[in-house]
């Protein structure tokens, strides 16, 4: 039999994984537990090829903002593919483009006036890493080049994202490839360790930043943050004056505050922005994944009109900031945008999503909390982090080459729910737009797996 005779004979899993490398995997796990090829979304809802139903809690890695199938973003595209495609961002411009600009315009923290394109949320980072070193060259601060960063970061997975990461499972053998950055002890609001709690705390865990910056602010460009949510550190949330009391350090010691609101932003929070909680402005902020509602790969670097000006000058001067993606600005990814915005705007989703967001939470408590091994639950807008962990009391976490967070993700789908463990950390984050039934049928799923493996 032929090769091609016997690719015919084969299932669609074996023949992804005769072909495909699978993103963050160890593919030899996949011996044992092949992937499930899904074949169509609605909703909060995900069917593989067997007829399978999943609820999809995670988004599809945070990315799917308002379900999956949404007619109002169908609709766009298709109307957009209809007139462009794609073209060169260079010297031209679209309608779709400039009618997303003015759009964001309205909703970015109030200063926020200049937006950069590109085609994810690592290459946003990108940008906004060499937009603030260059930024400091061009304005005479050429030893401002070094940057700041929060412990257990994560900002994407390019070499200059990784940089200013602090996770090692993506970045620790690329360490020789990386430049040298400051760390920042980060808020860790479950192990505190001045006993306060979230909801009351004068921070005084910024202290470690304010040490920090007395060495080396004056010979660095910018610190970088996932505003409110250290989201691959599991799911960590911290109060706003953290970040009020950061962008008041960095105003004093000319940093600039680069904020990732690529997980953050567009309502995962119960806000627009993250920023928006505590009422800051950042110098740079980057955003992508519900950009377009998950459908397209696009990102926004966004910049005040005192970042853009240091860039703006003859040609002669070579001040321009030579970034640029091939797919920068896509007009089917702004078509995209644009009707999430619509979406947000009319139908008022974010209104009722605070609703949701309550319900959601309180019923994860009430089937949950009691649990042994269910440490803590913390929770922001329909974000909530499940903390694993051997003993309350003490808030050891499982060992980690147990991977017990892998087990219980393995029998959730069997249970028919797409959850992504973060370590110790289960986490829910699903579409804005679940329903009050749908977040029942999620929690009772997650309950069963949780309750089978522990």
């Amino acid at each position: 039999m032929s090769e091609k005779d016997m690719n015919i004979d084969m299932s669609m899993e074996e023949k992804d994984l005769k072909y495909i490398w699978h993103p963050c995997s160890q593919m030899k796990d996949y011996e044992n537990f092949p992937p499930i090829v899904i074949d169509r979304g609605e909703g909060v809802h995900l069917y593989d090829i067997h007829g399978k139903e999943y609820i999809d809690i995670i988004s599809s890695w945070w990315c799917n903002l308002l379900g999956h199938n949404n007619p109002w973003i169908n609709e766009a595209l298709k109307a957009q593919v209809e007139r462009l495609e794609h073209v060169i961002l260079a010297n031209f411009s679209h309608r779709p483009i400039i009618e997303l600009a003015e759009a964001l315009a309205q909703i970015v923290p109030k200063g926020l006036t200049k937006f950069h394109f590109s085609d994810c949320g690592s290459a946003s980072v990108e940008c906004a890493l060499k937009m603030a070193f260059q930024y400091q060259y061009q304005s005479g601060r050429p030893n401002q080049k070094r940057f700041m960063c929060l412990s257990g970061g994560y900002h994407g997975e390019t070499i200059g994202a990784l940089a200013v990461g602090d996770l090692d499972l993506y970045a620790s053998i690329y360490r020789p490839l990386l430049m040298a950055t400051v760390p920042i002890t980060a808020p860790d609001c479950y192990r505190c360790p001045y006993h306060r709690h979230h909801d009351d705390c004068d921070v005084p865990c910024f202290a470690e930043a304010e040490k920090v910056f007395s060495v080396y602010a004056q010979e660095t460009a910018a610190v970088i943050v996932e505003p409110l949510v250290q989201g691959s550190a599991g799911m960590r949330i911290y109060p706003p004056l953290y970040l009020e009391k950061l962008r008041s350090l960095c105003d004093e010691t000319g940093v600039l505050l680069i904020a990732d609101e690529i997980a953050t932003g567009f309502g995962r929070t119960g806000k627009m922005f993250a920023c928006d909680h505590p009422q800051i402005t950042p110098d740079i902020m980057c955003m992508s994944k519900g950009l377009t509602g998950g459908y397209l790969p696009m990102a926004v670097t966004a910049a005040t009109e005192k970042i853009y000006k240091a860039f703006y000058a003859d040609y002669r001067e070579s001040k321009a900031l030579m970034h640029s993606h091939t797919y920068s600005g896509n007009p089917l990814g702004c078509a995209a945008a644009l009707a999430v915005q619509k979406v947000l705007r009319e139908q008022q989703t974010l209104a009722k999503a605070a609703l949701t967001a309550t319900y959601l939470h309180h019923r994860l408590c009430a089937q949950l909390l009691s649990h042994p091994n269910i440490g803590e639950i913390r929770h922001i807008g329909l974000i909530n982090g499940m903390e694993l962990v051997t003993d309350k009391k003490t808030k050891a976490g499982f060992d980690e080459k147990k991977r017990i967070g892998y087990e219980i993700y393995q029998r959730a789908l069997a249970h028919g729910l797409i959850l992504r463990p973060l370590g110790n950390v289960l986490y829910f984050n699903p579409p804005l737009t679940i329903t009050e039934a749908e977040i029942d049928e999620a929690v009772y799923r997650c309950a069963s797996a949780i309750k089978e493996v522990l």
